[in-house]
């Protein structure tokens, strides 16, 4: 309560959603409103405690939601931020965990927060050719991983070989820690929306330690289930951390835009 973090999974924030509207919770989120109760969250008449206001407030009518999607080798997290009238929240898991925790946000230190979630760092091959690029399909790109993470063979050549992408590819992947999306949506003003009318904004990246970082450029962000297939043309570029910490900084919208949501 001190600090004002909260461990929450997705039945518990259903709940108190919920409980806002003055709903019934159905039978399968008893056990999450119990928990809310044992946590001492909500009082004996399942009202929910004044500590949690912000954060409630904040989740049942965000300006902005920023979503942070990590794959790696312990499986996929998704963290990220939201954003309301009046506070900012951060929120992030472990792989395979059903709980979140919940952090207050200042708007100076969101960037970094979203950085942080990606494990953004000082790229110590920077003198290294920024501009290079590697095009290949997807196709290829997930025989490349599947076999890799079959552990067929550790040389990258012979993987390229065996699946004909191009070796480049086969030595950056080689030395993939994780791959990393980022997304922002809003009511407002954008560039890109989504079929119901948010503003959206994406990037899509490489984090391949000392092969450095690689923005993915085609298929291009925001991607959809289903717009991708085999045959879709890839193409990654080599980029500085300095380009991503801009990058990120970018894909929030401007004060502009988001006033623009409630005009």
């Amino acid at each position: 309560m001190a600090r004002r973090r909260f461990r929450l999974s997705d039945a518990h924030i259903s709940v108190l959603g919920l409980l806002v509207e003055e709903s019934r919770t159905p039978d399968e989120l008893s056990q999450a409103r119990d928990e809310l109760r044992d946590a001492g969250l909500l009082d004996g008449d399942d009202k929910i405690v004044a500590d949690l206001y912000p954060l409630v407030s904040t989740l049942m009518e965000p300006r902005v939601i920023a979503r942070v999607e990590v794959t790696g080798p312990q499986g996929v997290t998704n963290n990220g931020a939201v954003m309301g009238d009046e506070f900012i929240f951060v929120h992030e898991a472990w792989p395979g965990a059903a709980e979140s925790e919940y952090a207050p946000a200042e708007p100076e230190t969101l960037v970094w927060s979203l950085a942080r979630m990606v494990d953004l760092h000082r790229d110590f091959t920077d003198g290294v050719d920024s501009d290079e690029v590697i095009e290949s399909t997807m196709g290829l790109l997930d025989q490349v991983i599947e076999r890799m993470e079959a552990g067929e063979s550790a040389e990258p050549e012979t993987v390229a070989e065996a699946t004909g992408a191009p070796v480049r590819l086969a030595e950056v992947l080689a030395e993939l820690n994780c791959m990393w999306r980022m997304t922002v949506v809003w009511q407002g003003d954008g560039h890109t929306r989504t079929d119901n009318g948010l503003a959206v904004s994406a990037l899509a990246v490489w984090d391949c330690g000392i092969e450095g970082y690689w923005v993915r450029e085609l298929p291009a962000e925001p991607v959809v289930e289903g717009q991708v297939d085999a045959a879709a043309e890839l193409r990654v570029r080599r980029a500085s951390a300095k380009e991503l910490w801009q990058r990120v900084t970018d894909l929030l919208p401007d004060g502009a835009q988001i006033v623009s949501s409630a005009s």
